[in-house]
């Protein structure tokens, strides 16, 4: 059973994960081949079995590669979906801000509050969304330097942020109301858009600028 080449992953470690071939991706993911199959070849079918196949086969597809069983076939649809998940929505354009709705709705089955900062370009794309803290199950401590500090370093044009509230409604409390607050002058000074905060549960959202919360200079 031939293991995934030491250079493949001393390359990985040194380089980045965006240096490697795709190939030699599914070979880390893999990890080893078979005494029939070498783990380059394998690599090379299962890019192939990938490259002609949708989601709706992929699996039948990848079962029918020698070498690829059950086990793998399911590792590497994972990594296909969970690829998918996190990165699908980059560039979508976001005409209002509850479009940021679908692509934060997972955090509000956490059973903690996160909080989450949405990038956007001036062409009103979305640059990318990151957590940037966990809290208790009711509380989450936020400081203007730690949402910021990206969106500046990507020059957004302006930003969304959500929470979610792991039990009970979506209204937001006072300490909510404050920290909006807070953070609109911050974006003021720094020139980004505050476009919108929106609180997130499993029944539903609650957006700031939809019930007219927001200060009329930093809806831009």
């Amino acid at each position: 059973m031939k293991n995934t080449k030491p250079q493949v992953r001393e390359m990985v470690l040194e380089n980045g994960m965006s240096f490697p071939t795709d190939e030699e991706l599914i070979m880390l993911i893999l990890g080893h081949g078979t005494q029939q199959m070498p783990i380059e070849k394998l690599a090379h079918k299962v890019i192939c079995t990938i490259d002609d196949s949708n989601d709706d086969d992929r699996m039948q597809k990848l079962l029918s590669v020698e070498g690829i069983g059950k086990t793998k076939a399911l590792i590497v649809s994972a990594a296909i979906e969970l690829g998918r998940r996190k990165y699908s929505h980059l560039k979508s354009v976001i005409k209002i801000p509850s479009d940021i709705v679908p692509y934060v709705q997972h955090y509000a089955m956490e059973q903690k509050e996160h909080f989450i900062c949405a990038t956007i370009n001036g062409a009103h794309e979305l640059i990318a969304t990151r957590v940037i803290s966990i809290g208790t199950v009711n509380k989450t401590i936020i400081h203007p330097r730690e949402i910021f500090a990206e969106a500046v370093a990507e020059r957004a044009s302006g930003i969304i942020c959500c929470h979610n509230h792991p039990y009970g409604s979506c209204v937001p409390s006072e300490a909510d109301c404050e920290s909006t607050k807070v953070l609109q002058k911050a974006a003021d000074i720094l020139g980004i858009s505050f476009l919108d905060h929106i609180i997130i549960t499993r029944d539903g959202y609650y957006s700031f600028l939809e019930h007219d919360l927001l200060d009329d200079t930093n809806k831009s």
